[in-house]
């Protein structure tokens, strides 16, 4: 199983470049490969949340953070001169479909221009050996049947997000094809189901809304309890994308695109992920079917993830109630004032332990 001990045997002292390293994300990433002994550096705006993850761990006092904006392709491309990575993760973004709806514009600067603009850079840089942008499972053409997609299968996301994160797709693949062919660098995209776990504060996200509503002592409000998604603890894809990145590095042959999600089992409907969390929070914990009239949304979408299994021998390592659990515990000793640095590191250990 790949964990913190196998990203120690490869990272350590690796130039790393992580774009959206002040995001949920990109705040685990990083201290995963902090943990391993990485040379870390991360480009992104401030976080986008209040408290975020990031900040409430202090992300930037133990890595090269540099808070600059993807769409600024003089600025990132200084960035690479000065680090010269050997390894580049693209996490940047404007993840949150709703938010798409509000701003298309902004999310189609960020998600397919922030693109070009890595992609040129890394164009441009003869010492980046490995590339993975990471995009979502709603990249895919979404015709709500019941098994998951698959690589092969058709681009098309439907709402200003999901659509900006398939042309993001493209523009990989396009790179890759007019400008890789005949270098030493192996680029792949990974495209991840929903993420949960401790650290989450954005907006519009059910497992962060939990968590507020149980700290204001509130019912929580979900407004699509029928929609079925591949939920699974942010850790499962973060090791993923190391596990890739480090492949590709040591073997071009594995370059390509991958799904990570979590198995069928885990594959819930939000109602149900949302009472198994009043279940495992306790108390008088519970939740309302609230319908606020927001724009279209996927109702059912789940990910063939056989490619990633055969290609690496990948299993998921938490199952959905143990996920959920594990970020309960985070956002309880938060709320706690716990120490949530000692928090991160031991639940990276713990995911390292396997089941």
């Amino acid at each position: 199983m790949y964990n913190l001990e196998a990203c120690k045997e490869f990272y350590k002292e690796k130039r790393v470049l992580v774009t959206g390293h002040t995001g949920f994300k990109g705040s685990w990433l990083c201290r995963i490969l902090t943990l391993a002994g990485a040379q870390v550096t991360g480009y992104a705006l401030e976080a986008p949340t209040d408290p975020s993850i990031f900040g409430i761990v202090g992300m930037a006092d133990i890595m090269h953070s540099v808070i600059a904006d993807i769409r600024d392709l003089k600025q990132l491309k200084a960035v690479f001169d000065e680090v010269q990575p050997e390894i580049v993760i693209h996490l940047a973004a404007q993840p949150i479909v709703r938010d798409s709806y509000k701003d298309p514009v902004y999310t189609y600067e960020t998600n397919v221009m922030g693109t070009v603009n890595l992609m040129e850079c890394v164009r441009q840089t003869p010492s980046v050996r490995s590339l993975l942008n990471v995009t979502t499972d709603k990249v895919y053409e979404n015709k709500e049947w019941e098994y998951g997609y698959r690589e092969c299968d058709p681009l098309d996301g439907y709402d200003p997000y999901s659509n900006s994160k398939s042309c993001s797709e493209l523009v990989t693949h396009s790179y890759q094809k007019s400008f890789f062919q005949d270098r030493a660098c192996s680029i792949s995209t990974a495209r991840a189901g929903n993420v949960i776990g401790g650290g989450d504060f954005a907006n519009d996200r059910i497992i962060p809304d939990c968590v507020r509503a149980m700290a204001a002592g509130k019912a929580i409000v979900v407004r699509n309890p029928y929609s079925t998604r591949p939920f699974q603890h942010v850790l499962e894809p973060l090791f993923a994308y190391l596990e890739i990145a480090q492949k590709q590095y040591e073997d071009p042959k594995y370059h390509g695109y991958y799904n990570v999600g979590p198995d069928d089992c885990d594959c819930v409907t939000t109602g149900n992920l949302v009472t198994m969390f009043c279940e495992l929070w306790g108390g008088d914990a519970s939740w309302i079917n609230q319908h606020d009239g927001g724009p279209h949304e996927a109702n059912f979408l789940k990910l063939d993830c056989s490619k990633l299994k055969h290609a690496f021998g990948w299993q998921p390592t938490w199952h959905i109630r143990e996920a959920v659990d594990k970020t309960i515990a985070w956002s309880k000793a938060y709320l706690d004032g716990e120490d949530m640095m000692e928090m991160l590191d031991r639940q990276i250990a713990e995911f390292g332990q396997g089941r």
